[in-house]
């Protein structure tokens, strides 16, 4: 049986060519980038190749402004309880919105209990802010404002430009979690007035335990990560050479035009979804919206009377992978967060929603497999219902 991957939004494969990269650094250049001997210099020397390219990346003024971290969540963590905890004396509000990752939330938790004050903005059924509700949440004290670019679970964009564009006269710092966004948008930091910007290889089929924290220059705060001068002391640690490397490779590998084409072919997929499961009599509807600006990799649909579990579980039978509605944690259903702000707690979406989402090997045929296996589900299941 061949197993079909639709959850992309989640990890990627890595590509062939990001793996030929890593490998050959693993096995020639294996030297500590921080010493003087040959070896070392050979490995700085990559790395700093590789900072330069993500840096044109997201048009960062200079590389320098590129600090190399283990992934999105360590980048996200950084930005959001370094900047509290350094500008604490001008204010201690935050705005953030409901339906951030985790790995923005937690951190914000964890800061409230500090004392700091944090305005978790709404999102309507689409998964959106309204920027009234932002501009009215703007204060004085506001030192932080950390708002994702694009949505893990419903594919919601936020109107970033234009909350950095009110923000660039204002004392409040602009951090974004671009994590979802990287690989399919065009970023222009400069353009959109970031101050800060997280994101993660392995969401582009790059190497797990990589990621990097967009700072412009001027913005300073101590490093989170505490040890040695690495990254010109703004994260310490043994920098990861090969993955560097590979996740240059994946950057490079996404051109404008490459970007441009995958939102368009994962248009077309989230609309042959749809269309098939419509021709197929399925009761479902879209989480989300199917138009407007959206990240397009991610299809987040309600099949009605169905549990996220057992339409999970039936599709892992039947070789495909998608995520749930809401996360398994240590066994247990956990509501989704995103779902929960999009439609109210009451809603049965909360419970019979699932996500799948695109990468750059998926094919009309995986989506085709997957019409195929929710129909004969949901067909057995209304069947056995009728039985009993």
């Amino acid at each position: 049986m061949k197993e079909i991957y639709l959850d992309n939004a989640a990890t990627t494969p890595l590509s062939p060519a990001v793996l030929a990269e890593m490998t050959d650094k693993m096995t020639h250049v294996f030297g500590n980038a921080s010493t003087l001997y040959g070896l070392g210099r050979e490995a700085h020397t990559i790395m700093e190749n590789s900072r330069q390219v993500i840096a044109d990346s997201i048009h960062a003024a200079s590389d320098e402004e590129i600090v190399f971290t283990s992934g999105g969540s360590e980048s996200d963590n950084t930005a959001i309880t370094q900047t509290a905890h350094a500008r604490q004396a001008l204010g201690k509000h935050i705005i953030t919105t409901a339906i951030e990752h985790k790995a923005i939330l937690e951190p914000l938790k964890a800061l409230e209990q500090e004392g700091f004050e944090v305005t978790y903005l709404p999102v309507d059924q689409h998964g959106r802010i309204s920027l009234d509700d932002f501009k009215a949440a703007l204060r004085d004290d506001t030192i932080l404002v950390s708002i994702m670019m694009g949505n893990n679970e419903v594919g919601s964009r936020m109107p970033i430009h234009e909350i950095g564009d009110i923000l660039k006269d204002h004392q409040a710092w602009f951090h974004t979690d671009a994590v979802q966004a990287y690989g399919l948008l065009d970023i222009d930091v400069q353009r959109d007035h970031i101050d800060l910007l997280s994101t993660s290889a392995h969401k582009i089929n790059g190497p797990k335990m990589m990621g990097f924290l967009y700072r412009r220059e001027g913005i300073n705060f101590p490093s989170l990560i505490k040890g040695g001068d690495q990254e010109e002391k703004r994260r310490a640690g043994t920098e990861n050479v090969p993955a560097l490397a590979g996740f240059a490779t994946a950057v490079q590998a996404l051109t404008p035009e490459v970007k441009a084409q995958r939102q368009t072919k994962y248009h077309d997929f989230k609309q042959h979804v749809v269309d098939g499961l419509t021709q197929n009599g399925i009761d479902f509807e879209v989480n989300g919206s199917l138009t407007g600006e959206n990240l397009n990799h991610v299809l987040n649909i309600w099949i009605k009377g169905v549990s996220t579990y057992v339409m999970q579980t039936n599709l892992d039978l039947a070789g495909i992978a998608v995520s749930g509605g809401s996360a398994c944690t240590a066994g247990s259903i956990e509501p989704s967060h995103v779902l929960t702000a999009m439609f109210g707690a009451d809603s049965p979406r909360i419970s019979e929603s699932i996500r799948l989402s695109f990468g750059a090997y998926t094919t009309m045929a995986d989506l085709d497999a997957f019409i195929t296996a929710v129909t004969k589900i949901v067909t057995r299941l209304k069947h056995t219902s009728e039985v009993k």
